[in-house]
């Protein structure tokens, strides 16, 4: 059904998109030229696809890959009128590996080592039927919180209600190809084991990892020897009696769904390649894709869904908005990154930074702007006159977690703005004191100025009070500067990291400027005296 027309507007929006170089429009405009070439395999619509292993909680890495896709598939529909769907896709019959470190009842998880995540109890109530059920209950409702359109689909569904049945009765009958394709990837030991169904036995419900001994193409059916009694046991390949090998998985479900477009890790660049040789036997297209980069946590290693390391959707959430974690996915996809509790407050910097940009640029810079892409291109109005870092310093300074004390200071600095009228500041707000209170809070620590910084810190003192109470931050920003050098700091940053540590209690903080106008003239002055007068022989 795709024709020139669906792929090539010739007016509007559509048209600045086709040379847009944001991203999530060139991953769409690589995705509508295959189809223009290839087709849509006999659907009627493009199909993007997540995958998600439930062996884990949910991790941020999890959101990451649906909003991106997200993004591309909002891209296509601004280049063509395809119609799309996404479907986040489970892997739920996976057989346990090992007890994650961040699910409570590990001793009874031991004893389901091997059986399928939606056959082992539900480890933290009884609310779910099922360990894979409880997480993919966790998934749904993040990714619903988000307000994603998508397709929940469960690969323990797929096999035992034979969703998936033609697919494997088609890779029973490449079996040669599929196994020509994987052994020369393998060591010798696991090699000399390697098949690419994983028979479910009858006897224990163990997903086996074992040799077949033979195949009945006719019959849709294998035979393995159980390891522990050596009879031979002959299984259908449909119905759920097995599940195939990952990366034969992969293939099977690009194959039997018709996916167009799937992003994987930098590190299952080879996983990718083999399951696309693997489809590609099968007679079907593997799909387009990106490689994106991994995300870190504080120590620089990988994140990990069963280590639980890095941040999980609910904590960022609690110090900010999901609009920043959206904002934090857009940036740099092809990049490594942090992604721990220290970049939520630049994220949330720079998303409100996209936001107040976007009404005063032309169209192709929209296209440009990551709210763009955020919001499916209608961000909304907002703006915040106050910087989350200089709320986090607001918070710190006036030592009030109190949001009706904070409304005092910014009134005064924005004059008439109210909780009512600044609705997305007041949220702000409330996140600040939260991450303050968690992160800021425990690790302040005051040190005595020096006695060079306790005299720039008394010159500072005189000049602010040589301001007038109206004068804004740059002024005050401009006499800051003025002291710094006055007094000689080499490099001038230093006399920043003397305020931030003497004053706020920390190695880092915001244009002091824009603070000073925040926190008050006579506010700070204060401050400087009762940072002055804890040390008096400095300051003499």
């Amino acid at each position: 059904m795709t024709t020139q027309a669906h792929l090539a507007p010739t007016e509007g929006l559509p048209v600045l998109a086709r040379d847009s170089k944001a991203w999530p429009f060139e991953e769409a405009r690589k995705l509508l030229a295959r189809i223009e070439k290839s087709g849509l395999g006999g659907k009627d619509h493009v199909l993007f696809e997540t995958g998600y292993g439930p062996s884990g909680l949910p991790h941020i890495g999890t959101f990451g890959e649906v909003v991106r896709t997200s993004m591309v598939r909002h891209a296509v529909t601004t280049l063509s009128d395809i119609p799309t769907k996404l479907v986040c896709f489970s892997d739920d019959m996976d057989g346990l590996r090992k007890v994650p470190d961040n699910v409570p009842n590990h001793e009874m998880m031991r004893q389901y080592i091997g059986h399928p995540l939606t056959r082992i109890p539900d480890p933290f109530s009884d609310a779910y039927p099922s360990f894979g059920a409880a997480n993919n209950a966790r998934l749904r409702a993040f990714l619903d919180r988000f307000g994603f359109e998508y397709e929940f689909k469960s690969s323990t569904d797929h096999y035992t209600q034979g969703l998936f049945d033609d697919a494997l009765l088609r890779m029973l009958s490449v079996y040669d190809e599929v196994m020509a394709i994987m052994l020369p990837t393998l060591g010798p030991e696991r090699r000399a084991t390697y098949a690419p169904f994983l028979p479910i036995c009858p006897r224990t419900g163990v997903v086996l990892q074992v040799p077949l001994v033979a195949r009945d193409v006719a019959k849709g059916q294998v035979t393995y020897e159980d390891p522990e009694t050596g009879d031979p046991v002959d299984v259908p390949v449909t119905g759920g009696a097995v599940k195939c090998q990952w990366k034969a998985d992969w293939a099977l479900r690009w194959f039997a769904l018709g996916v167009d477009y799937e992003m994987a890790g930098k590190d299952l660049i080879d996983s990718v390649r083999l399951a696309s040789r693997i489809c590609r036997a099968m007679g079907g297209r593997a799909p387009e894709g990106l490689s994106y980069e991994l995300f870190l946590d504080e120590n620089g290693e990988k994140i990990s869904k069963s280590r639980g390391n890095g941040l999980t959707i609910d904590e960022w959430l609690r110090y900010a908005s999901p609009e920043s974690l959206s904002n934090f996915m857009y940036a740099a996809p092809r990049r490594a990154k942090r992604l721990y509790f220290d970049v939520i407050p630049k994220n949330v910097d720079d998303y409100l930074t996209h936001l107040a940009n976007y009404p005063g640029q032309d169209a192709a810079q929209q296209l440009m702007n990551p709210a763009w892409h955020i919001h499916e291109g209608h961000p909304p109005p907002g703006e915040a006159p106050i910087s989350f870092n200089i709320l986090l310093n607001l918070v710190s300074a006036s030592n009030s977690e109190d949001k009706r004390v904070l409304w005092g200071f910014i009134s005064r600095y924005v004059p008439g703005a109210t909780p009512q009228t600044h609705p997305l500041l007041d949220e702000m707000v409330g996140y600040a004191i939260t991450y303050f209170h968690d992160f800021v809070k425990p690790a302040k620590t005051f040190r005595p100025p020096t006695a060079h910084e306790a005299a720039a810190l008394h010159a500072l003192e005189q000049r602010l009070a040589a301001l007038d109470d109206t004068a804004d931050a740059q002024t005050i920003q401009n006499e800051v500067f003025a002291v710094g050098k006055d007094h000689g700091f080499e490099p001038l940053r230093a006399w920043f990291s003397a305020l931030y540590e003497v004053l706020l209690g920390q190695s880092q903080g915001p244009r002091f400027g824009s603070f000073v106008a925040l926190y008050g003239l006579a506010e700070t002055r204060q401050m400087i005296t009762a940072a002055l007068e804890r040390t008096p022989d400095a300051a003499t």
